[in-house]
């Protein structure tokens, strides 16, 4: 006797329900609306289904940032439309605990489905956070299968610690050696949901990135015995039909845009379920209707969130737009020059960094609105003052510096390191305060060729205050020498909301620039 069953899994959708980009409200083709279609259709097709959220859903739009922030009495919208969807389980993801742990801890308690997290548990008791590791699901047929949530340990590098408190953050192989062999015992097949990602290329298994325990999927797959199905994420890749060691693996992307399926084909042999076959693929969906059902249960959240989008904030005199993001990274800009003086006015700090966060980013017409703010500044940071080290200080604009490559034709690319296997432009940091120069033609980590504070060159033992927001400050993006240093001040007020306070308070802002940086190119490549 044969039975297939089918595991459905989405990651990474941010927050996205509808197909829209919210800086312009074009349509874009992405969302779990579109996806909740394909998913609709598939499990009425189909029998022995499950259907798994791997992680990163209730952060990453406007929609859920003013659910968070300005309506969170309602259940949390994300959820709404999980229980609306009969989801068996959700993995918590690192971005889950970016709006704190007490939104967090309502949003699972609304959920008809568990969160699921191995190794996140509470410190003094070592019990998991939300007292669910592991789903178990039973089949008609008698077959089980069991799924083990697991999720990056890197958490606390990137976190507010006000928002983690208490929680420890465990290694996420050794958890599973510990859960695997036990969940063996208890069920016919065994599947892990990682919120984490591959350190190593799939096909030849060499290191992809620095070993830091962000990722650790092949780890998993090589040295846990008894994984069937390893469901992945966090990279935001697009990976399908692959194995590592006999472990299936899939990875479905970001923003809905697919949705992963997995098959198995089990053959009952004396009273258990064995495997004989697994294949895996992505299921695109591009081409759905999205889901009126969907649509009518997000609309009242959505109508409040666009109408405070399209609240007027301020004026610009002059230009603070952007045209092209590698133009933007290569000399300082009116609206970079911006950002970092709300940091330095809300911090009393003359020293600060930021980022252009992503290669969407439009900056800001003559007038500003709360979208246009939110659509620039697209994470829920906030800001630390941390005391370094002129030392410090040239390591990491040095690190910066390493965002850019010089390619054979004489044109400035963007170093793989920060671009595979996802974009990471908001690790290219660029400061005001201070003036440098990044020489495009020297090796990198001999790239600042200048670097003075108030005139004078930066001693590399004397100490500086300087603002940044609080994934940087903890030593994320592999700023590893910010990490652990004195933080001076907490300002734990969402940048997004001090620069709307900023442009209210003074009604009008000059676009205006100093050029205190830049980046030099080699004259024969010119």
């Amino acid at each position: 006797m044969e039975e297939t069953i089918h595991i459905y899994v989405t990651s990474d959708i941010h927050g996205n329900v509808l197909p829209l980009t919210y800086g312009s409200n074009e349509k874009a083709d992405l969302g779990l609306a579109k996806a909740a279609a394909l998913i609709k259709e598939k499990i009425n097709k189909n029998d022995n289904c499950l259907l798994i959220d791997n992680g990163d859903l209730i952060q990453g739009t406007p929609l859920t940032y003013h659910y968070a922030r300005l309506n969170a009495a309602s259940i949390n919208p994300m959820v709404l439309l999980l229980n609306e969807l009969e989801f068996d389980a959700a993995v918590i993801g690192n971005h889950e605990f970016n709006y704190g742990l007490p939104l967090l801890q309502k949003s699972v308690n609304e959920s008809k489905f568990p969160w699921l997290s191995a190794n996140i548990v509470w410190e003094e008791s070592g019990e998991p956070l939300f007292g669910k590791p592991y789903l178990i699901k039973n089949f008609r047929s008698g077959c089980k299968i069991a799924v083990l949530g697991l999720t990056t340990q890197h958490i606390p590098n990137w976190e507010n610690p006000e928002h983690i408190k208490g929680i420890a953050f465990l290694d996420a192989v050794e958890t599973a050696k510990k859960w695997v062999p036990a969940l063996k015992e208890k069920a016919d097949i065994v599947v892990v949901s990682y919120h984490g990602g591959f350190e190593r290329d799939i096909e030849s298994g060499k290191p992809t990135e620095t070993l830091t325990g962000e990722n650790q999927g092949y780890q998993l797959c090589m040295e846990v015995e008894g994984i069937d199905v390893l469901l992945t994420g966090h990279q935001h890749r697009l990976i399908e039909n692959r194995e590592i060691n006999g472990v299936t693996v899939i990875q479905p992307g970001t923003q809905g845009t697919s949705v992963g399926h997995v098959e198995i084909t089990t053959r009952q042999s004396n009273g258990s379920w064995k495997v004989v076959n697994k294949k895996s693929a992505l299921l695109s969906a591009k081409g759905y209707d999205p889901d009126q059902t969907v649509l009518d249960l997000i609309a009242p959240y959505e109508e409040k969130a666009q109408e405070w989008l399209d609240q007027p904030i301020g004026v610009i005199e002059g230009d603070m737009e952007i045209s092209d993001p590698m133009e933007t990274r290569l000399k300082d800009t009116p609206l970079i020059e911006f950002i970092n003086k709300v940091q330095m006015d809300a911090a009393g700090t003359e020293i600060s960094s930021t980022a252009l966060f992503d290669n969407r980013s439009r900056g800001f017409s003559s007038r500003v609105t709360m979208r246009d703010i939110v659509s620039n500044y697209i994470y829920p940071n906030t800001l630390k003052v941390v005391e370094i080290t002129g030392r410090d200080m040239r390591e990491a604009l040095e690190r910066s510096a390493s965002y850019f490559v010089w390619n054979e034709d004489g044109t400035v690319g963007v170093n793989p390191a920060f671009s595979v296997p996802k974009p990471q432009h908001y690790n290219y940091d660029m400061w005001e305060g201070i003036r440098y120069t990044i020489d495009l033609s020297k090796p990198f980590g001999q790239r600042i060729t200048e670097l003075t504070f108030k005139g004078d060159e930066v001693d590399d033992d004397a100490l500086y205050q300087v603002v940044m927001n609080n994934y940087r400050a903890g030593g994320g993006g592999d700023y590893h020498m910010f990490k652990g240093k004195r933080i001076v001040k907490d300002i734990p007020i969402d940048v997004s909301e001090l620069m709307a306070n900023y442009l209210l308070k003074r009604g009008t802002i000059q676009a205006s620039c100093d050029h205190s940086w830049r980046v030099k190119v080699p004259s024969s490549k010119k």
